[in-house]
């Protein structure tokens, strides 16, 4: 039986770390942007639109929590992004998928916002599944 190893180059490995301080920067300021919407949605809903024939009928302030700890936890899981965890990667690729779902809901409350940070959650996404394990 042969046995095969592979090694990958100084360049690969900086770029695959590259890869994941990038999510964890972009978790982080998404996270922080969520929670700071969370607050609003809490403290005063007229700084949401109001949007009378939408589906996705949500009490805004039951939604600002629900911003607030999503976005909490994003913050958390950067952190754990800057420490190289494993278990950080995978935490990150959840949450930030369940915050592209959130987000994607708040559209017609917050569209502008909602998109930018729905596309900053994909480039999360993207950056910690391209990065292989060591």
């Amino acid at each position: 039986m042969t046995t095969t190893t592979h090694h990958r180059s100084r360049t690969a490995q900086a770029s695959a770390g590259g890869l994941v301080t990038f999510a964890a920067v972009l978790l982080f300021v998404a996270g922080l942007l969520d929670l700071f919407r969370g607050i609003m949605a809490i403290a005063d809903d007229d700084v949401y639109v109001s949007t009378p024939n939408y589906i996705f009928k949500f009490d805004l302030t039951s939604w600002g929590w629900i911003q607030l700890v999503l976005g909490v936890i994003a913050m958390g899981v950067s952190a754990g992004l800057f420490s190289r965890a494993l278990w950080a990667r995978v935490v990150g690729v959840g949450i930030a998928g369940l915050l592209v779902i959130a987000n994607f809901l708040s559209i017609p409350y917050y569209p502008v916002w909602s998109l930018t940070l729905i596309a900053l959650y994909a480039f999360v996404i993207w950056a910690l599944c391209v990065v292989r394990e060591d």
